[in-house]
């Protein structure tokens, strides 16, 4: 990937923490440089490269002396599938879906993620294991371990998919709070599809991911 298409990728990632992670609201002031660079796996140039196209597009607003900040126009930048994902659609749907769609992007993530991009699935691959061993709220982890695989694929549409797939994974996070089966299928899906992915082995996560959505329907009683 050129310098160019991988600043452009980071942009990507940093609107989707401020509008679909919701990371960051209006007027909240970003990691510093080394901090942010350092959690999105790239150089302090390519962050810069980022935050000046996002500068652009007036997604964020550099004050001197002070850092890097939110706007209120950030929050005009929602895809137009945006909207999507405001209406309550049935697990059944939302599950079939993601069973068309996620596959496939695992196998498109493990031949076209960029290594600094596998290296943030596996991430946030352990933060999910380690939130599921201490007994804590995994959400957002779960939303940010897909959406890091969708935008691995380098295809636009999957990245504008996810606000409504997030639906789905909200859903089986909460089921699977009631079902200590439906964790242990959680933990072992996500490494077998972070090994797959590590190995750049596509076929493997495309069945890996398939098998762990699988699993999930079955659980919600919709297999």
């Amino acid at each position: 990937m050129t310098n160019k298409m991988l600043s452009q990728s980071i942009a990507d990632t940093i609107l989707s923490m401020i509008t679909i992670e919701k990371r960051f609201a209006a007027g909240d002031k970003l990691p510093n440089e080394n901090e942010l660079s350092a959690q999105l796996h790239v150089s302090r140039t390519t962050l810069r490269e980022a935050i000046k196209i996002l500068t652009a597009y007036h997604v964020l607003e550099i004050k001197r002396g002070k850092g890097t900040f939110v706007t209120q126009e950030a929050f005009a930048q929602e895809p137009g599938l945006g909207k999507l994902s405001d209406r309550k659609v049935n697990a059944k749907d939302l599950y079939e879906m993601r069973l068309i769609f996620e596959p496939e992007a695992a196998y498109l993530a493990a031949i076209r993620g960029t290594d600094a991009e596998i290296k943030r699935i596996l991430d946030f691959g352990e933060k999910i294991e380690q939130e599921i061993k201490s007994g804590q709220d995994r959400t957002d982890n779960e939303h940010s371990f897909h959406k890091a695989i969708a935008q691995a694929t380098h295809n636009e549409f999957m990245n504008q998919l996810m606000p409504i797939l997030y639906q789905a994974i909200a859903k089986g996070v909460t089921l699977s709070a009631m079902s200590p089966k439906a964790v242990a299928d959680t933990v072992g899906d996500h490494r077998m599809i972070m090994d797959f992915l590590e190995q750049r082995n596509a076929e493997g996560a495309k069945n890996a991911m398939k098998i762990h959505i699988m699993h999930a329907m079955r659980e919600l009683g919709i297999g």
